[in-house]
């Protein structure tokens, strides 16, 4: 049985990076992100820390039709995920023009984007989102406390475990 995209909806989270709503719909979707992530072609490789762990900051950038592929995915229209997303609109050199019709996609260090980037604050996102999940968000270092639960929200980029 065929499901159509965007079966069910995954909200954004206001100032979420891409990677991390990507990382949520593979959640929702009981995927891992890998497989989810595998819808686009990708053209550069997801950034490590020097040990070799993938960096929790890292970012993706998307092509027109890797935006409107996401956008079914999380059954989300493309206007409410430009306003949640920094990262929305921004494009790499890297990715084909608007018209090669085919989604793509490259990773990026988030901090180079759109700002510092921060592990959102666990209670926050379950009671947003409905489930127990991290969550990666931009957020300027004087603004790194959950004001609703008094938690310090750590950086993303540290290589250190939320």
């Amino acid at each position: 049985m065929i499901l159509p995209p965007g079966l069910l909806r995954t909200a954004p989270l206001c100032g979420e990076t891409t990677s991390s709503l990507i990382c949520r719909i593979a959640s929702r979707y009981g995927l891992e992100a890998t497989a989810l992530r595998s819808c686009w072609k990708w053209r550069s490789h997801q950034p490590r820390h020097d040990g070799g762990g993938a960096r929790a900051d890292a970012e993706v950038l998307l092509n027109t039709a890797g935006r409107q592929l996401l956008a079914g995915l999380c059954g989300v229209e493309e206007g409410v995920l430009a306003r949640a997303l920094p990262s929305w609109g921004l494009e790499d050199a890297r990715l084909p023009a608007a018209d090669a019709g085919e989604p793509a996609a490259a990773w990026r260090i988030g901090g180079a984007v759109a700002g510092p980037v921060a592990f959102g604050c666990r209670l926050c996102t379950a009671r947003r989102t409905g489930a127990a999940g991290r969550a990666v968000l931009y957020a300027p270092r004087w603004d790194r406390v959950c004001a609703r639960h008094g938690r310090w929200l750590l950086d993303a980029d540290a290589d250190q475990p939320p």
